[in-house]
């Protein structure tokens, strides 16, 4: 056989060899996570960023090598993601689209006014062969709304707990500031996270750390003028004011309180306008707010992980930090579940991917490590920061691991 020829069959058999499924390069398969949230409106901000800390996260662990699957192949993680304009309704039908797909998990949603219904087509108990609600794991990264995991056994959630951030706040608070008596609150009253941190959480452990409640402001998330509201407030004469609310109207409200010369000896906030997005709507009037998070870049592992989210366009938070944790913690859990990613695997990975985050007692955080409990939710590292200079500073560190 001549040289030439014998060149040209060795180069057919290779790319013969190439297109054999079992060779290097058909191994590498693709793993594929579906994020989901409000990528417009109001609140597009925190589904931005947890669009970028996940597509951050997955470039991390492909660069790295991938996820090793159940039979020894590289997986490569892919992710989409789905915006649901934080409308229960819409989420709902983008659930199901992603259930129809080859995604073996999803990641969000952003709002707890989609999490909660959405959580509810969930098949109820795992097995239960009587429920036909859908079976399709989901771990949420900014939803935060207390106790929404439990309506499904397939609702897995990374989200701080407010009423422990809250209630240790106020404890802090009374034993460092006793000269503080009073507290007035504001709240976005069409919003379920809000609504709830605020009367079900703010409102009642400060009750019973001794505050009197002087009282409260309402508004919607989408207002844009809230000089009746901050009127309220300057009559009220609270030692502190807390807003339940979200960047947009938080900044809204402290603006007019500016305006208006409200100036109580403190301000509290909630936890999701712990962003850059409050710091960047109103800066001045936010100066030396406080509020507990899950999150800060008080380490190296945090602070590198930020800048890979803003190579992505996005922000790191306590909402798009979970996202982030979420796929490491999901990359953990694939390689530990033998999940294959293959097509006709689809519905047998995600069984095991709930099993998976089912099993979880703790899992490593950006700052901590977060134990999890029975009822698939997560009990997280926090410290409470304040605005100083146009940025978040740390002011004191009561639990991180």
């Amino acid at each position: 056989m001549s040289i030439a020829r014998t060149t040209a069959l060795s180069a057919a058999l290779g790319l013969a060899l190439l297109a054999i499924p079992g060779t290097a390069q058909a191994q590498e398969r693709q793993v594929k996570i579906t994020g989901f949230g409000a990528m417009s409106g109001v609140v597009r901000s925190f589904g931005i960023n947890s669009k970028a800390a996940l597509e951050a996260a997955a470039d991390r662990i492909n660069r790295s090598g991938g996820v090793t699957l159940g039979d020894g192949a590289k997986g490569k993680i892919v992710i989409e993601f789905l915006d649901d304009r934080c409308n229960a309704e819409e989420g709902i039908s983008v659930l199901r689209r992603i259930a129809s797909s080859e995604a073996l998990v999803a990641v969000g949603p952003t709002c707890s006014n989609v999490a909660e219904p959405l959580f509810g087509i969930l098949q109820k108990k795992f097995g239960d062969a009587g429920d036909t609600g859908l079976q399709f794991p989901i771990f949420t990264d900014v939803a935060i709304k207390i106790g929404l995991a439990k309506i499904s056994e397939w609702a897995f959630r990374n989200v701080p707990n407010e009423t422990e951030m809250y209630a240790t706040l106020f404890k802090w608070l009374k034993a460092t500031k006793p000269n503080l008596k009073t507290i007035y609150g504001g709240v976005e009253e069409n919003f379920a996270h809000s609504r709830a941190t605020w009367y079900a959480v703010m409102k009642e452990v400060a009750a019973k750390e001794g505050f009197e409640i002087k009282g409260e402001s309402k508004w919607l998330l989408e207002d844009t003028n809230f000089s009746n509201q901050a009127r309220e407030a300057k009559k009220a004469e609270a030692d502190i004011i807390a807003i339940a609310a979200h960047p947009f109207s938080t900044c809204g409200m402290l603006k007019e309180m500016a305006r208006q010369g409200v100036k109580p000896k403190l301000l509290i906030g909630l936890t999701s306008s712990s962003s850059t997005e409050t710091l960047q709507g109103c800066a001045g009037e936010a100066e030396a707010i406080i509020i507990p998070t899950s999150f800060a870049p008080i380490n190296d592992q945090a602070r590198a992980a930020a800048d890979a989210v803003s190579k992505f366009k996005g922000s790191l938070d306590l909402h798009s930090g979970a996202a982030w944790e979420n796929v490491f913690i999901l990359k953990k859990i694939i390689e530990e579940q033998k999940v294959m990613a293959k097509p006709d695997t689809v519905k047998a990975d995600r069984e095991k991917i709930r099993a998976g985050l089912a099993k979880l007692t703790v899992t490593d955080g950006l700052i901590g490590k977060s134990k999890r409990t029975p009822d698939r939710e997560a009990i997280k590292p926090y410290l409470f920061v304040h605005a100083k200079a146009g940025k978040w500073e740390v002011l004191h560190t009561p639990a991180v691991n």
